[in-house]
C-alpha cells in the first residue's frame, strides 16, 4: 500500500474544512452536523473523523484558515518606512477582512459571527476564538508601539489600550457589513477619521 504524502493529507484536510465552511454559511452553526460535513466533503465518515473528532475542531480549523494571512498582513504593515498611523493599519485590516470574505467557498465572516455567539456557551469554541483574537490584538499592539515610536500616537498611553480599541472596531464593521450591507473599509475609516479630528 503506497504511503499517503503530506501534500495529500493537507489537501484532504482542506477539502473537509471547505465543506464545513459551506455548510455553516448555508445552514448555520447549530444546524450543521458532522453528517452534513461528511456528505458535503464527499469523503467517508472514517476519513473525516480521521482528521477532525468534532465540529468544534473543524470550526477551529476554519478560524485558522481565515486568520492564516493576518500575520503576513501585519508584517507588511509594520515593514513600511513611512510613519505609521493606527488608522492606516485598521483600514488595511478591514480591506483584508473583505478580501477574505469574498473568496470563493462562502463568506467566512458569517462563520465568525456564529462562532462568537457559540463561544458564550461552548468553552472549546471560546478557547479557540480567544487565542486567535488575542493574536490579532497583539498585532494591533505592535502597530501602536510603532506609531508611538514614529510620533503619530501619544507615547504616554499604554499601547495595549490602543490595541483594545483598534480590535474593537473589527466586530462592528463585520456586523454592519453582514446585517446592513452599506459599510465599506473606506466609509468606516472616513467616519472614524472625522471623529478623530481635533
Amino acid at each position: 500500500m503506497p504511503k499517503v504524502t503530506e501534500e495529500h493529507r493537507l489537501a484532504r484536510r482542506q477539502q473537509i474544512v471547505a465543506a464545513a465552511r459551506l455548510c455553516v454559511v448555508e445552514q448555520g452553526f447549530h444546524k450543521t452536523t458532522m453528517a452534513d460535513v461528511i456528505r458535503e466533503s464527499g469523503m467517508s465518515a472514517g476519513a473525516v473523523y480521521g482528521y477532525f473528532k468534532s465540529k468544534e475542531e473543524i470550526v477551529a480549523a476554519i478560524a485558522e484558515e481565515a486568520l492564516s494571512t493576518v500575520d503576513e498582513l501585519f508584517e507588511k504593515i509594520l515593514a513600511t518606512e513611512e510613519p505609521l498611523t493606527p488608522l492606516a493599519a485598521l483600514e488595511a485590516a478591514l480591506n483584508h477582512i473583505v478580501a477574505v470574505a469574498e473568496r470563493p467557498g462562502g463568506d467566512v465572516t458569517r462563520v465568525a459571527i456564529q462562532a462568537w455567539a457559540e463561544a458564550l456557551r461552548n468553552p472549546a469554541i471560546k478557547a479557540t476564538a480567544q487565542g486567535k483574537y488575542i493574536q490579532v490584538r497583539a498585532h494591533f499592539e505592535a502597530v501602536a508601539r510603532r506609531a508611538q515610536a514614529d510620533g503619530t500616537v501619544d507615547a504616554s498611553v499604554d499601547p495595549h489600550y490602543i490595541a483594545q480599541v483598534l480590535f474593537g472596531f473589527l466586530p462592528g464593521f463585520i456586523l454592519q457589513r453582514l446585517l446592513i450591507g452599506d459599510v465599506s473599509p473606506d466609509t468606516y475609516t472616513a467616519g472614524l477619521r472625522a471623529l478623530l479630528q481635533p
